[in-house]
């Protein structure tokens, strides 16, 4: 059962179109995300399902019920911003409590609800404190719990992470998806970060410049992007030119200026035809680097000199110039990384890319 549905939305601003007849089926209790770079429409789709905005077109349901017209107070939607929005004058149980006050709640479950949701967020004795004397991730759970209180419909999460460091960012998002887990509330979360897309998701929603470019679950949208746009956006991807040149079986043999005929899965390149030009995709983290003369294995391999070396710790981002073209290259290292200007062998295996037709 879907839990939101739009149909046909669109949202327009003067002589802007923000979203472009977008339409999506959210499922009962599931957590999505809206991924896409700033201004691609992702907040203002989530801010027509709360009822911030209004849809210059289309229908939104929530429950199967037409809610087009129905007032946000009205909706049962728990909301949580980047900027928390906690009433620095109250305290901490009370800014929890503030939902229930519409509701007709009586006091001593209105009481228990607020325990039970501090509960939930890890922080269940700081009813009494009000937000100034709480970390910012602190006050983020409070402002999560405020949400969940409500017991709403649907949580809509508008970039919550964002105001909070990089460290403490990871742990919430581990501590995010539990909580949704546990409560099973239908969750819209926005966001511009690709790494908590990929960690949180049931499904991506990817969207760019008011249209969705993309849905599917995370492995999927990453693994099988359906755009050059997807591609880019989500990770760091080499995109070659090549061409189809016929089917073996279950691959599509590409024929690339660089690592000569590679059989890509056909399951790779759904919308490849089995001849003609086409876009072969190989994530960054996909292509190895290995010293010349190592045994390669099922892999194909072609000789390339390391140009820029990009340290990261546990990785490394290499530049690698193998023929005309340079390609970038995540590796994972036991010890020290590649020098710039080492020979190396480039390793690519073939069930490791995706091909796209050349629009």
């Amino acid at each position: 059962m879907s839990a939101v549905t739009l149909k046909d939305i669109v949202k327009r601003f003067a002589d802007f179109t923000a979203v472009h007849k977008m339409s999506l089926e959210i499922p009962e209790g599931s957590f999505v995300t809206l991924l896409g770079p700033s201004g691609c429409g992702k907040t203002t789709t989530l801010r027509m399902v709360a009822g911030l905005l209004d849809p210059s077109e289309g229908e939104i349901a929530i429950g199967g019920r037409r809610i087009n017209d129905v007032p946000i107070h009205k909706r049962n939607l728990g909301l949580v911003f980047q900027n928390y929005a906690l009433f620095p004058h109250k305290t901490i149980a009370e800014n929890v409590a503030f939902g229930l006050k519409y509701r007709s709640i009586a006091r001593d479950e209105a009481r228990r609800r607020v325990q039970a949701a501090l509960d939930l967020v890890q922080l269940p004795d700081v009813g009494e404190r009000y937000p100034k004397q709480l970390s910012g991730g602190q006050q983020q759970r409070i402002a999560l719990a405020r949400a969940i209180v409500i017991e709403p419909d649907v949580l809509l999460l508008d970039e919550p992470l964002s105001a909070l460091d990089a460290n403490l960012r990871e742990d919430m998002r581990v501590e995010l998806k539990r909580i949704q887990e546990r409560i099973g509330v239908t969750t819209i979360f926005v966001t511009h970060d690709q790494s908590e897309a990929l960690a949180m998701s049931d499904q991506i929603v990817v969207m760019s410049k008011g249209r969705v470019e993309q849905v599917g679950p995370p492995e999927d949208v990453y693994n099988t992007p359906a755009s050059e746009f997807v591609a880019n956006f989500l990770g760091a991807s080499n995109i070659l030119e090549a061409n189809c040149v016929g089917r073996e079986g279950e691959s599509l043999i590409v024929e690339t200026s660089i690592f000569g005929r590679i059989p890509v899965p056909a399951g790779k390149a759904p919308k490849v035809s089995d001849e003609g030009p086409v876009k072969l995709v190989v994530r960054a983290e996909k292509l190895q680097l290995a010293a010349r003369g190592a045994p390669a294995g099922d892999a194909i391999e072609v000789d390339a000199i390391v140009e820029t070396v990009d340290y990261q710790g546990q990785a490394v981002r290499y530049f690698v110039r193998a023929g005309e073209r340079q390609l970038q290259a995540i590796n994972l290292i036991d010890e020290r990384p590649f020098s710039e200007g080492a020979p190396v062998s480039l390793r690519l295996r073939p069930r490791d890319c995706a091909a796209l037709p050349v629009s």
